[in-house]
């Protein structure tokens, strides 16, 4: 009998694996519309996003958004020819600038916040706040243990 709870265990886990991946799909998607429409991408408003809370190098951004560094080099370089961030120097490490948004850079990240708002109060619809809080815990429940995963695998 505990073979049979296993196996649906697994498919259900399975199932759940293919809607993340579906619903990130779509949500990528109306996020590159949502930046679109002030003239970005949907990578430069997770940089703008991230750069926005405090100074931070290119590596240190690239570690909170869990990419690798040489495309948050080039997208960094992108919104800097773009006058919409700036690199200043590190007192902590002079080959590592800091990036920094500009104020042009704040009013477009702003811009961009406030329509995903919008898009997001649509999206709820009526979607109870408790349930979205419970479909958060789960998915956090789940990134723990599969960071947990991976660090038992690396430690291997």
């Amino acid at each position: 009998m505990k073979r049979i709870e296993e196996d649906g265990m697994s498919d259900e886990m399975a199932l759940l694996v293919a809607d993340v991946y579906e619903a990130a799909g779509l949500l990528r998607r109306s996020g590159e519309a949502i930046a679109a429409t002030e003239g970005q991408t949907q990578a430069r408003w997770q940089l703008l996003s991230v750069a926005s809370g405090e100074p931070l190098t290119v590596p240190q951004a690239a570690r909170r958004l869990g990419i690798a560094r040489q495309g948050v080099q080039r997208v960094a370089h992108d919104l800097v020819g773009e006058e919409l961030a700036a690199f200043e120097a590190n007192p902590d490490h002079k080959g590592s600038p800091l990036l920094v948004l500009t104020p042009a850079g704040r009013h477009t990240l702003e811009r961009i916040t406030a329509r995903a708002t919008a898009v997001h109060e649509e999206l709820a619809g009526d979607i109870r706040p408790d349930e979205i809080g419970a479909a958060r815990e789960l998915l956090r429940r789940v990134i723990d243990r599969v960071r947990g995963h991976e660090e038992a695998r690396e430690a291997r």
